[in-house]
């Protein structure tokens, strides 16, 4: 009697078994273990107290701000411009505390953070609807590819005449610039980070059977989502900027803003004012990048098993 060596029975019991094995992990317990495998590859790996873990991540800024403000007092020192004209941080500090004791003042920053954060809404849609359209018809990208990177260049301020023209003294004015202004390195980001996926894990993902949206949900914006953040965390410093423009040069009555507070205190040249108002600023940068991007920074990291 002949005896079947076909290997179609095993293969199909180890089939069966391994589909099971597979729908049987649960997706977040794979992805720990994958990002626990990745973390093995890494040094030796020592557990450090909260404490220390804060001391260690605030003691750099904390002596950032000093060598600002020694360098600054320095500079005040020597004489170079009147007092009046550039205070020191033994002036400014006090009336930025002085200020920040004013309802007007919270009233101002919140009117601003509301337009930034429209803004900045607006400025993400278009510019991942520009990103993927330019990656994915070539077409579209040697008609208007190069278009994008133009506008990045130009400066924002150089849109308001047109922005006035259009909407006059409204928030419409600054949405546009903002849009505008922070829309291409958004777009910029993402095609980009698309330009440079490996073609095996595209070539892989339509053997899985990753076609139209899904390939982009599972594949392609996963790929690029490094390089996308960067282009985000670009857009945002370009909308802050175009924002801070625009609210210099659009003031609108009953809708005070830092911008405006700002253009107030020189026009009464209130140097010291301006400067607090110009510290604000800058606070609410650092703060909108350390608590806002680098945790979403993080977090891309820990999941891709490179640490925190």
């Amino acid at each position: 009697m002949a005896i079947d060596n076909s290997p179609t029975e095993p293969i199909a019991f180890a089939e069966r078994h391994t589909v099971h094995a597979v729908t049987t992990v649960d997706e977040g317990t794979l992805r720990d273990e994958m990002a626990g495998l990745d973390a093995l590859e890494q040094h030796s790996i020592v557990r450090v107290p909260p404490s220390l873990k804060a001391f260690r991540a605030l003691w750099p800024k904390v002596a950032a701000i000093a060598l600002v403000l020694g360098g600054w007092q320095l500079v005040v020192q020597t004489g170079w411009k009147p007092r009046y004209v550039l205070p020191g941080p033994n002036e400014v500090l006090p009336r930025l505390w002085h200020e920040l004791g004013h309802r007007t003042t919270w009233s101002a920053i919140a009117t601003t953070l509301r337009r930034g954060l429209i803004g900045f809404a607006l400025a993400l849609a278009f510019g991942l609807a520009l990103g993927l359209a330019v990656s994915r018809w070539k077409l579209l990208r040697s008609a208007v590819g190069s278009m994008v990177s133009g506008l990045q260049t130009m400066p924002s301020i150089a849109w308001f005449p047109l922005a006035l023209v259009l909407f006059s003294q409204s928030e419409g004015a600054i949405y546009f610039v903002v849009v505008i202004g922070a829309g291409p390195s958004i777009a910029n980001g993402l095609i980009t980070g698309i330009d440079h996926i490996p073609p095996l894990l595209l070539r892989a993902g339509s053997v899985l059977g990753a076609k139209g949206i899904d390939r982009y949900r599972h594949i392609v914006i996963p790929a690029a989502t490094p390089t996308f953040i960067a282009g985000i965390k670009q857009g945002w410093a370009f909308c802050w900027r175009s924002l801070m423009a625009g609210e210099l040069l659009v003031i609108i009555a009953n809708k005070p803003s830092i911008g405006s507070r700002l253009q107030f205190e020189r026009d009464f040249a209130d140097y010291a004012g301006m400067m607090a108002w110009m510290l604000i600023i800058f606070v609410i940068g650092i703060t909108i990048d350390t608590v806002a991007f680098s945790s979403i920074e993080r977090r891309v990291r820990s999941r891709r098993g490179l640490g925190v």
